[in-house]
């Protein structure tokens, strides 16, 4: 098993986990996880381990890895440091922006809207990750990326039953559309008030979600 066979099944599976592909309570199983990514099993433990070190998976003698549920004190947790770290991105991002990072935003807006309305969560969850980081790769800060993308990991299983709620479907991106005129005017705090305003309103269904879940499920 070479080194870059290790970091780039890492690299996946964490934004697996990281986009919900993996749900709460879900038990990984490591034959059926490398049949997936098409590669042995021995890469794939050692990914699913480092991500267990890391937080964002439960690692049991008996259990195996599995995907942890949140409780509702532990996601308020998260979602308070998500307003903190992610309003700061969008604030510094909105001033760096260039014009063809605008571009992108742009037609992932219309990815985003598209999915929203074919109910397709892999879609949106997918677009809606890549908005997010071309606007926080845009402040500048590596240290701050990389303190937005481990939050990330721990909300993550919980975004796809966004999708079980067809009332979030219709204000899922309101706020993007707010933020992208707040980008394109150089408002760099209204950017940051859309983008709180993004999380806060996803994160009031995910909550619901967070409070009912009661086991693993495919959407």
């Amino acid at each position: 098993m070479s080194d870059t066979q290790q970091d780039s099944t890492y690299a996946t599976l964490r934004q697996w986990v990281t986009v919900g592909r993996f749900l709460p309570g879900e038990r990984l199983k490591i034959r059926a996880v490398a049949e997936a990514l098409g590669i042995g099993t021995m890469p794939v433990r050692a990914a699913l381990l480092r991500l267990a070190a890391e937080g964002a998976l439960t690692h049991s003698p008996n259990c195996g890895v599995s995907v942890p549920r949140l409780s509702k004190a532990e996601f308020d947790d998260v979602l308070q440091n998500r307003l903190l770290l992610e309003g700061e991105a969008a604030e510094r991002g909105a001033l760096r922006l260039s014009a063809a990072d605008k571009a992108v935003l742009r037609s992932l807006l219309v990815v985003m809207a598209q999915a929203l309305v074919a109910k397709d969560a892999k879609a949106y969850l997918d677009a809606n990750e890549t908005f997010h980081l071309v606007l926080y790769r845009a402040a500048g800060s590596p240290l701050l990326l990389n303190l937005i993308e481990t939050v990330w990991l721990k909300v993550g299983p919980l975004s796809n039953q966004l999708f079980d709620d067809n009332a979030a479907l219709g204000v899922l991106n309101d706020a993007h559309d707010d933020l992208m005129d707040a980008l394109d005017a150089g408002d760099a705090n209204a950017a940051r008030c859309a983008l709180e305003r993004d999380l806060f309103v996803a994160g009031q269904f995910l909550r619901r979600a967070c409070q009912k879940s009661d086991g693993p499920r495919r959407p």
